[in-house]
């Protein structure tokens, strides 16, 4: 009997092995958005993680900025380190000067002081922390650019052959890249290779030296069975959202990037999953 795990690699493999999409719409479900017209850096995606089959794209093999869905590669690699044995969730993790620089989003940490990586994991999930992935790189590889060609390494591993990474926050960079079929396939390999992590995806809020810190992806409580995944906004970028939705036994992950706000990203996001998890 194949087992869940064993189900959602090959449906990655299915989803990355894929003929390049066309650029065209699904012009049925757009004529049927009540949401907003279509932005010119829009972007999308919605999968069967069943099967890896795809439901709906626009432009999901063409190249944009990732922004902070490269966060998603920079917990990929934390949680890699921690099942191997090279860190603990108790671990400290040192704030450099050069990670204290990043700009906001960030928890603000001076040059010197730890975070533990559990709580680190948190920062870089629901609040997004730029001065904490790039921590979290600096611990894992010795210096962010060696921990950027380390997640470059690791996408083309997992098959996403349409991404590069130059940092480990998804602070604007030129040549960091990716594309809505590979992100998709990002967030099914986090599910499928880290369920036990995974829950981290979905926490909306959590404290800090005492401060309550609350996270941005309102679509968690927008979408009914939502369990994460990542939000993602530079102004190159535009707004970026992963999502994954399992609902009634049916398992998919959507990708939207480019909208023009947040507001209008959850809305389209909420009515493309409602409306594929309902055609399954």
């Amino acid at each position: 009997m194949i087992g869940k795990r064993a189900v959602l690699r090959l449906a990655t493999l299915a989803l990355l092995a894929a003929p390049a999409a066309c650029n065209s719409v699904d012009a049925t479900a757009i004529n049927r958005s009540s949401v907003a017209p279509l932005p010119s850096k829009y972007a999308a995606i919605v999968v069967d993680a069943s099967n890896g089959s795809t439901l709906y794209q626009a432009a999901s093999n063409d190249t944009r900025f990732p922004a902070s869905l490269t966060k998603m590669m920079t917990l990929y690699m934390m949680f890699e380190a921690i099942d191997s044995g090279r860190a603990a969730k108790d671990t400290s993790i040192a704030m450099s000067a050069h990670c204290a620089s990043q700009a906001p989003s960030k928890l603000g940490l001076k040059p010197g002081q730890t975070i533990d990586v559990d709580t680190a994991i948190r920062a870089v999930a629901v609040k997004s922390a730029n001065d904490i992935a790039c921590a979290v790189g600096e611990f894992v590889s010795g210096s962010e650019p060696a921990f950027a060609q380390a997640m470059t390494a690791k996408a083309r591993e997992l098959g996403m052959n349409g991404t590069t990474f130059r940092n480990a926050s998804g602070l604007h960079d030129p040549a960091q890249r990716t594309t809505a079929r590979d992100m998709a396939a990002l967030g099914m390999r986090l599910r499928r290779d880290f369920p036990h992590h995974f829950g981290y995806f979905a926490q909306r809020s959590f404290t800090w030296n005492g401060r309550f810190v609350r996270g941005h992806n309102r679509a968690l409580d927008m979408i009914p069975g939502a369990t994460g995944i990542k939000t993602g906004y530079t102004k190159a970028s535009g707004f970026n959202l992963v999502t994954s939705v399992e609902r009634n036994g049916k398992l998919m992950v959507g990708v939207i990037l480019g909208e023009d706000s947040a507001k209008v990203r959850d809305a389209r996001m909420t009515e493309m999953m409602n409306r594929y998890m309902a055609r399954q």
